[in-house]
């Protein structure tokens, strides 16, 4: 196994890394929409948050190599199921061709007190 890390994602802010490599699969760990530059909660809507925790899965795939083309499967956590449809949106602009599996569950809070997280598995080639 090898540990993933890239400054173009925020630092884990736990006991765990951005991404593990295990033979060709990589399993990243949930984004949440820090600004990896400020290490703050991007401000806006759910659309800009969404767009965030995309570009921050966007950094960790691409330090193992991968693209979203890569993703096999996505779980993507939401404060309120509500936020659905605006959710797909953003994420359908990076899940053009062969959209990925995927569960979109609702959680009761996040971290830093954001509203969407997701976490990825991509298969490396």
């Amino acid at each position: 196994m090898k540990a993933i890390s890239t400054p173009q994602a925020p630092a884990a802010i736990g006991p765990y890394s951005q991404a593990i490599r295990s033979g060709d699969l990589v399993f990243l760990s949930g984004q949440v929409p820090i600004d990896p530059a400020t290490g703050e909660l991007v401000v806006g809507d759910i659309a800009v948050q969404t767009e965030r925790v995309l570009d921050n899965l966007a950094a960790v795939l691409g330090a193992a190599g991968c693209t979203f083309a890569d993703v096999v499967k996505t779980t993507i956590y939401l404060v309120d199921l509500g936020d659905f449809q605006a959710v797909n949106q953003t994420y359908a602009k990076r899940f053009a061709a062969a959209p990925p599996a995927r569960a979109t569950v609702q959680v009761s809070a996040l971290p830093k007190g954001a509203r969407v997280e997701i976490d990825a598995i991509a298969r490396a080639t």
